[in-house]
């Protein structure tokens, strides 16, 4: 595939279409951004040099610190939990197990997890939750794994556990300089906003997100012990992909499947990051209507333009990405799929 300068971008975004019948019923406008690990930006589609909330997305990046400060060594922090800790999990036995051991094994227990609780995302243990009479706790959150992470290093680092999801505590603020690092830009005066989990989103342009996580996904230049700590939670989440996300989830399917080809994380309101290490590049989606299926249509229309979809991931994520519409009846009465205008130009 050949690179393209910052020049060789769309100005529109592009559009995921819902058909039924033989007709387009209703449209999705996507943003999008494929960036090299130097920051080049190979190509782009509407506004991306706008700030956007990468809500969970950014998560990979954020487990950075936890292996950077020598917590996950100091409190043996496996693998699983690794993935864990960048997951937007379903709240099934497993990912509750993971957590409540992790938080034993640090000497801490729910009850300093502060990212609130919910019911789990994934039915059928919601159901089975609801069915022994008990209620969600902070462990069944989808971001609790991120949030055990966020314990694990204020605890090593002996910065207070109380508080830990304040923008002043300094668990945030190395992110912010992790994110700073990676995008390459001052986020003193980016917009900072209060994710569901309740630990600051803070806005960043479409192409600098595709450049982080291009720079996650192909670390070689920033330095060895960085370049092992992204290398460490790309095999993580490879080896885990469970974790990441669970059951009926492209998140795990796609991890699963490209065995460390791909690594896939969605955020809320239909955000999408993809690291490619085999590709050195980075892919940054945002469908501007919040709607999931948009982003999850787009995320694999560009990978497949990319060329890093082979049978076997496409048998593991076609029913996310290429969804078909069923009625009552469970008759397809029409398809998901993205739009993606050919290239035009000298050297297409």
């Amino acid at each position: 595939m050949n690179t393209r300068s910052s020049r060789d971008t769309a100005s529109l975004p592009f559009t995921v279409e819902v058909t039924r019948g033989p007709m387009v019923e209703s449209r999705h406008m996507v943003i999008a951004a494929i960036s090299d690990a130097k920051g080049r930006l190979v190509r782009s589609w509407g506004d991306v040099e706008s700030p956007v909330y990468l809500r969970s997305a950014i998560k990979p990046l954020q487990a950075l610190p936890l292996i950077e400060s020598g917590a996950a060594d100091a409190f043996n922090v496996s693998a699983k939990e690794l993935s864990l800790a960048c997951a937007s999990h379903t709240g099934e036995p497993i990912h509750v197990a993971a957590v409540t051991g992790w938080l034993a094994r640090m000497g801490l227990g729910i009850g300093d997890l502060e990212c609130g609780s919910h019911w789990p995302t994934y039915d059928a243990a919601a159901r089975a939750l609801a069915a022994e009479g008990k209620k969600p706790t902070a462990a069944h959150n989808n971001c609790s794994g991120k949030h055990t992470g966020f314990l694990c290093t204020a605890l090593h680092l002996q910065e207070g556990v109380k508080g830990y999801i304040s923008f002043d505590h300094p668990v945030q603020q190395r992110i912010v300089r992790v994110l700073e690092d990676f995008t390459g830009l001052d986020l003193s005066r980016a917009p900072v906003g209060i994710d569901g989990c309740s630990t600051p989103t803070i806005g960043i342009p479409l192409d600098k997100a595709a450049t982080a996580i291009a720079r996650f996904a192909d670390p070689a230049k920033l330095g060895a012990d960085r370049a092992a700590a992204c290398l460490r939670l790309q095999k993580a989440i490879a080896a885990h992909p469970e974790m990441i996300a669970g059951s009926d989830r492209l998140c795990t399917a796609i991890n699963r499947a490209a065995k460390g080809r791909v690594i896939a994380k969605v955020g809320a309101e239909a955000v999408y990051l993809a690291a490619l290490p085999d590709a050195g590049l980075g892919v940054a989606i945002k469908a501007l209507d919040g709607t999931t299926r948009a982003a999850e249509a787009a995320l694999g229309a560009l990978l497949d333009e990319l060329g890093v979809l082979d049978e076997e991931i496409h048998r593991a994520i076609d029913p996310y990405v290429r969804p078909e519409l069923h009625n009552r009846n469970n008759r397809v009465v029409g398809h998901v799929r993205a739009v993606i205008p050919p290239r035009t130009g000298v050297g297409d």
